[in-house]
């Protein structure tokens, strides 16, 4: 029994299925074979001697991909793109002839590469759509829950549990903004020849540069796509694929960003991610419910966002009109890259569809915060009394540094407000210092600002993106 062998986790454990298709050798050598029939039937409209029958003969074969036929052909011209017009070509015997005609083996290459990136960016943008659509339903539930909010991590002005998802929602609507961009700027490679002059196309159209342009046009439409780079070398620019990288990279960090305040959110107690009812947070310690999801993001946002820059240093070592250094490290950096964003944006719909939230650790937070946060509310009210001003702020802060102390080094309860009530200075009884103790005094405008930022904002990019939403979530593998 032959043992098994290394296999790439972002394949056996973590990507979808749907991803993996994107980049699986079907659906690059369908898609090569696409094209041989979109240049043959272009080279046939502009009256080159190709047959209507032998572009039949092709489609009949375009899913048939005869791997074995192919390995030995390869492994004896050491050429992948012969060994497939070889294999095609004895699955298609009228058309060999003609298949590949005038072509370079960028065609095929570089042109399914930016097919396939494109439908890898599609699969992204829906998965972002739903990412945010949980956090949008997530937003609307707590948009007035109020919560400790945090700079330097550091307990700061309250803000609400909605509020703070609608940061986490800004940036993967910035993702999806950019993400859209790059699909709408890409173009095919097209028919440009050896060193982009298209002079095997020149010469088979006998110096007709019109046709040579036309040949491009049509094919492109065929394809789906509007149009071809305008110039290039042998390849197009590997700065497309460094392009298309750093969007992915984006989404990684917006991933990271919001799988790391979960994380410390977990370490609070205040909002965990899912956890299954069987599921074993530790195998040594039974009680330990560990963030293990927004972990394996932010792991996996790490790689994408060190792989960025293998395209970086590809597209900058490029010779002239072309180096063959690009193929190997193209083969496994850029689709590496969408399996993992593809695993990440899984992972994210799941944690952001079942949050649970503790609203009485919450609580419990705040109020151990708020006297320190109540304490200019208090001093305006004093001064309102009678009260001096600057008097009352001195008092405030020794005072604060006294509860400090009783928190911090003493283990006890704040008690802030006990030492204002005892202060003549201020002339307020505790139950009048308690009401300042309402938590929803001190959230400002974010019910507001939650309600306006999914109205205006999200609402509007779910409606364009509603046949993404009624697909089923991708399962987690593990």
């Amino acid at each position: 029994m032959k043992k098994p062998i290394y296999e790439s986790p972002l394949s056996s454990r973590y990507a979808s299925d749907e991803m993996q298709y994107i980049f699986s050798p079907d659906k690059k050598f369908t898609t090569w074979h696409k094209l041989w029939i979109a240049l043959a039937r272009a080279e046939m409209e502009l009256g080159l001697p190709v047959t209507q029958e032998q572009i039949d003969e092709m489609e009949a074969h375009v899913d048939e991909i005869d791997y074995e036929m192919a390995a030995q052909k390869e492994k004896e011209l050491r050429h992948d793109v012969m060994a497939h017009i070889h294999t095609y070509g004895t699955q298609c015997p009228k058309a060999m002839p003609i298949i590949h005609l005038g072509a370079t083996s960028c065609y095929v290459g570089d042109n399914t590469d930016v097919i396939i990136m494109r439908e890898g960016l599609y699969l992204i943008r829906d998965k972002l759509v739903k990412a945010l659509n949980n956090l949008a339903q997530f937003a609307e539930r707590y948009k007035a829950l109020p919560t400790l909010g945090f700079t330097h991590f550091q307990a700061a002005q309250l803000v609400t549990v909605g509020k703070r998802a609608t940061l986490w929602m800004n940036d993967l609507l910035m993702d999806l903004e950019e993400v859209e961009h790059r699909i709408s700027k890409l173009k095919l490679l097209g028919c440009k020849g050896t060193t982009g002059t298209q002079a095997s196309f020149l010469e088979l159209f006998e110096g007709d540069h019109e046709k040579c342009k036309e040949l491009d046009r049509r094919i492109a439409k065929e394809m789906g796509f509007e149009a071809t780079v305008p110039v290039s070398g042998q390849t197009y620019s590997r700065k497309v694929d460094s392009d298309v990288l750093y969007t992915l990279s984006a989404i990684a960090q917006s991933a990271s960003k919001f799988a790391t305040d979960v994380r410390l959110l977990c370490h609070l107690k205040e909002v965990e991610e899912p956890f299954e009812s069987k599921q074993i947070g530790s195998s040594a310690m039974p009680y330990k419910r560990n963030p293990m999801r927004c972990e394996r993001i932010c792991s996996l946002a790490r790689y994408v966002m060190a792989d960025v820059a293998n395209p970086t240093f590809t597209a900058a070592t490029q010779w002239f009109e072309r180096t063959l250094d690009d193929s190997a490290n193209k083969r496994i950096s850029v689709p590496e890259a969408f399996l993992a964003v593809d695993a990440i944006l899984n992972i994210y719909i799941n944690v952001a569809g079942g949050l649970v939230v503790h609203e009485k650790v919450i609580e419990k937070h705040i109020l151990e915060e708020l006297p320190f946060m109540a304490s200019e509310n208090i001093m305006m009210d004093a001064v309102k009394r009678g009260g001096n001003r600057q008097e009352l702020h001195e008092r405030i802060r020794v005072h604060s540094l006294e509860a400090g102390k009783n928190v911090k080094d003493r283990g006890l309860s704040n008690n802030l407000l006990d030492l204002i009530a005892e202060d003549p200075a201020f002339g307020m009884t505790r139950e009048e210092l308690t009401a300042h103790m309402e938590p929803a005094r001190y959230i400002g405008r974010c019910p507001q600002q939650v309600e306006d930022f999914l109205r205006e904002y999200v609402q509007p990019v779910l409606n364009a993106h509603q046949d993404a939403l009624a697909e089923q979530d991708t399962e987690l593998k593990v």
